[in-house]
Order: C-alpha cells, then sequence, then structure tokens
C-alpha cells in the first residue's frame, strides 16, 4: 500500500496534508524518515510512526455502542444527530450502523465497515436474535405470551414466532426476535392492545450489551465477540 493512503486511510490528513508532513520529515517507517508519498508499505508488517506516534493500521473495524434515546440509526441527517456523532475515531473508515434502533430506543447497537458482517447479522435467513428489554403499559399475561410464540399479525404480514419472557416486575419483560421489521416491537405489542413505554435492545445473538458501557459510550469488540454476534 502507498505511504499516502496509508495514512490517509488511518485518518491523519488529507492526502495534501500527508505531503506535507511527509516533506518536513515528520514520517517514519521502521524508524527511518520517509519523504515520498509513493513509497510502498506493508501496513501489517511495518511501522508507521507521525511525530513519534504511532498509526495503528485498521482495516475491518467493529464497534459497540450503547446507544442513547435521541440519536437516528444512521450515517448522516439532516435535522438529527446520529449515532456516528457519538463517534470519536474511525471516521475515516466509513463506519455505519449494522441495522436500525429507533430514535427513543436505547442499548446495543453495532458499527462496523465490512458489509458482510452486515449482512450476515441482518439477513432474515441468518436467524441472528435480538433481545429487548421491554418497559410496558400493562402486564403481560400467558396469553400474550402464547400469541408471541405462535406470530403476532402485523399489518405487514405474520412475524416470526417471538419469545416473551417475563421478570419479577409483571410489566417488565424481555422480547426474543429474528427479524428487523419497522418498530416492529412496538407493533407487536401494539397488536396484543399493549404499548412499548420504554425499549432498550440488550442482546445480538449471544452478545450482550456490556453493562459499564454507559450511554453514549462505545468500543471495538474482541474477536470472540464478533464471533458471538453471528451465534
Amino acid at each position: 500500500m502507498r505511504l499516502d493512503k496509508f495514512l490517509a486511510n488511518m485518518g491523519v490528513g488529507t492526502r495534501s496534508e500527508v505531503k506535507q508532513l511527509l516533506k518536513k520529515n515528520q514520517v517514519q517507517v521502521n524508524g527511518k524518515n520517509e519523504k515520498q508519498s509513493k513509497a510502498q508499505i506493508n501496513p501489517e508488517e511495518d511501522t508507521v510512526t507521525v511525530n513519534g506516534d504511532f498509526i495503528r493500521y485498521v482495516d475491518k473495524v467493529y464497534i459497540m455502542l450503547n446507544k442513547p434515546a435521541g440519536y437516528i440509526s444512521a450515517t448522516e441527517d439532516n435535522e438529527h444527530s446520529t449515532v456516528l456523532d457519538l463517534i470519536d475515531d474511525f471516521q475515516n473508515l466509513n463506519i455505519f450502523p449494522v441495522g436500525r434502533l429507533d430514535k427513543d430506543t436505547t442499548g446495543l447497537i453495532l458499527l462496523t465497515n465490512d458489509g458482510q458482517f452486515n449482512h450476515d447479522i441482518m439477513s432474515p435467513n441468518k436467524h441472528v436474535s435480538k433481545i429487548y428489554r421491554v418497559e410496558a403499559e400493562k402486564a403481560v399475561s400467558q396469553q400474550d405470551i402464547e400469541i408471541f410464540a405462535d406470530g403476532v399479525e402485523l399489518s405487514d404480514g405474520k412475524a416470526q414466532p417471538a419469545e416473551l419472557k417475563c421478570t419479577e416486575e409483571s410489566k417488565t419483560v424481555y422480547v426474543t426476535i429474528q427479524e428487523g421489521r419497522f418498530h416492529q416491537v412496538k407493533r407487536m405489542f401494539h397488536a396484543i392492545d399493549n404499548e412499548v413505554l420504554k425499549l432498550k435492545r440488550v442482546q445480538i445473538g449471544q452478545l450482550q450489551l456490556d453493562s459499564s458501557l454507559s450511554e453514549g459510550d462505545y468500543r471495538e469488540l474482541t474477536t470472540e465477540e464478533i464471533e458471538l454476534v453471528q451465534q
């Protein structure tokens, strides 16, 4: 890979800004100053520093974000703040949210620049489950549990079977779905004459939301966690 492309891709600066850094002997490759923007490097083996700061090579990135309410799941929007506005790093890598959470829904959302990873999670054929904690207007009954298990009738067709789990709080339940229809959980509760007051996604596949992440905080996934998402 060309050195200037590597530095630009890693967010050091634009191509023209990178050229200026090179001219001023501010870029080192394996401990030696490098002035040539077209110099070829192996980003996985060579050590590149700018003013002594190591530039870590990142190709694919996988981020867990604890989404607060008030942000939409998009890369850009003229009227609303997006989940990307919460990410200080990796903007140069063209990251995007995996699926969507409604503006007022909180909790686990993933961001990546890996299109295949996104497909593997969001494709209905992959059957990756998503678990939400729901604070409902009314207590959930055994009949509601059975309706969800059979598949709730929605305006755009019958939903796939879903699991409702009650907690000690009669109006707080967990719902597991494998689809990602628009406002699906809210619509399912509306269909059983109930309403969602608060909605938080807590798990995707076998990956749980990191309880140490405050709303608005994020971190990269580990290799093991990337595998958990797709289970």
